[in-house]
């Protein structure tokens, strides 16, 4: 096993990380920004060190830093969170080339799930089910426009490189479609310098499903049940919550075999996620992220694993504990991202927080990193904290979650806590009768 981890990121996950290795018994080292010098992730770790500025740039994804801080601090590994570095190729090389261990999935699953064309094509190959498209990238106007006729209107646009919502423009008839691939490739050159683009079949009221895996790298792996994400906003999920309300579980192991096979045949190794669209009984692949999720606890609730222990096992070489036949799904989690936004614009609202209390009682559990006199920057993502709430069904996890949102005090600055309050007392969120347009269409007349 490893003796010392280093964390290359920050906040919630930060700490995540350093509570896995704490039980585990396995030394854990923070690295932080000039802006982050007083964050709990660096107060919790046995070791710091400062590796630049604020900008992100200049610290989180400056790959140099990290590696000399591995060489001052005598790190074996490192474990990436999710954001920053977690997803780049390579970053994994460089980490493998000095002789330490990077724990996720190889350098090369990554660049294959890293770009959209290359992910579809491959998951095609191996039985996955893929929403209809172009075949590849689509290089002119006029391939678009034969795509469009061949699929059907209304498609969407996508970046090859793209995530987060960007690169990604909707066309839903004919004549939209020149400015929204002449959009799409702009937004992907600008975020991601890629400027290609593939076209897929736009789906009208699907819901967002995806299926946790887990592979030890060695031809073996398990999938952990679904999560449904629908409930978004700009592409950006907003709550999360397992089992979906919607998948039965003739359809869980369905689905979740065709994706624990897929990974598995590619010697996969640690944690993964493959997302679909689901509409009307039917699976379409859109990607795979290959890291651990930011909904990761509502599976670790419902499973009853702790996915960052495993994450670190298997990097170790340790053979994988996870076995499909003992990985028993019991009660419903929902999860909903807390973030310092003002709304209803969900502009960022970083500031100092004068009161932070924690929800408590069966059943809850919050991942944050913050503390009452912590002054939140302004140069990285708003997210503040994850609630998390278990619960023996669904009816009974949504009245946990209230209970535990009116316990939850942050004062100091704007958060989205009151998009949570308002959704628990609409009856689709209730019934679960909603897609990923739905909130969209709900905040255009909310109110807060």
């Amino acid at each position: 096993m490893f003796s010392k981890i280093l964390i290359a990121n920050r906040g919630e996950i930060a700490l995540r990380v350093i509570r896995a290795c704490r039980e585990l018994g396995i030394s854990s080292v923070a690295v932080h920004s000039t802006a982050d010098s007083d964050a709990m992730h660096v107060r919790m770790a046995d070791e710091a060190v400062c590796i630049g500025p604020a900008p992100g740039p200049q610290s989180y994804l400056s790959m140099p830093a990290i590696i000399s801080a591995c060489e001052i601090t005598g790190a074996e590994a490192i474990h990436p969170g999710y954001g920053f570095l977690s997803e780049n190729a390579n970053f994994v090389q460089i980490v493998e080339d000095h002789d330490l261990k990077f724990i996720g999935p190889t350098a090369e699953h990554i660049r294959i799930m890293g770009d959209k064309i290359t992910a579809k094509e491959t998951m095609k190959s191996l039985g996955v089910p893929c929403v209809p498209g172009s075949d590849g990238g689509v290089p002119d106007l006029e391939t678009a426009r034969k795509v469009g006729e061949e699929i059907g209107y209304p498609v969407i646009i996508k970046a090859t490189a793209g995530g987060g919502g960007r690169g990604m423009k909707l066309a839903k008839t004919a004549s939209d479609l020149d400015e929204a691939f002449s959009t799409a490739r702009a937004e992907g050159k600008a975020a991601f310098g890629n400027d290609e683009v593939y076209i897929e079949k736009y789906l009208g009221t699907p819901r967002h499903i995806e299926i946790q895996v887990f592979g030890d790298g060695k031809g073996r792996a398990v999938h952990l049940g679904e999560r449904d994400c629908s409930l978004q906003r700009r592409h950006q999920k907003v709550l999360e919550e397992a089992p979906g309300p919607v998948i039965d579980a003739e359809t869980r192991a369905r689905i979740g075999k065709v994706c624990a096979d897929a990974v598995a045949s590619i010697n996969y190794a640690g944690a993964g996620t493959i997302e679909f669209l689901y509409e009307n009984g039917e699976f379409y692949f859109i990607e795979m992220n290959t890291r651990l999720q930011v909904e990761h606890p509502v599976t670790e609730a419902v499973f009853g694993v702790d996915l960052v222990k495993e994450q670190i096992r298997v990097a170790a070489g340790y053979p994988m504990k996870l076995s499909q036949d003992k990985l028993t799904l019991r009660g419903h989690a929902i999860e909903v991202r807390i973030n310092a936004e003002k709304l209803p614009n969900f502009t960022p609202c970083p500031g100092k927080i004068t009161t932070f209390h924690q929800p408590g009682g069966l059943g809850v559990r919050i991942d944050s990193a913050l503390y009452t006199g912590y002054s939140i920057p302004p140069y990285y993502d708003s997210l503040i904290g994850k609630l998390i709430v278990v619960a023996q069904d669904r009816p009974a996890a949504l009245s946990r979650l209230k209970r535990a949102l009116d316990e939850l005090i942050v004062d100091g600055v704007d958060t989205t806590l009151p998009l949570f309050h308002a959704l628990l007392e609409e009856d689709a969120v209730q019934t679960g009768d909603y897609n990923i347009h739905w909130l969209e269409k709900w905040l255009e007349t909310a109110e807060f």
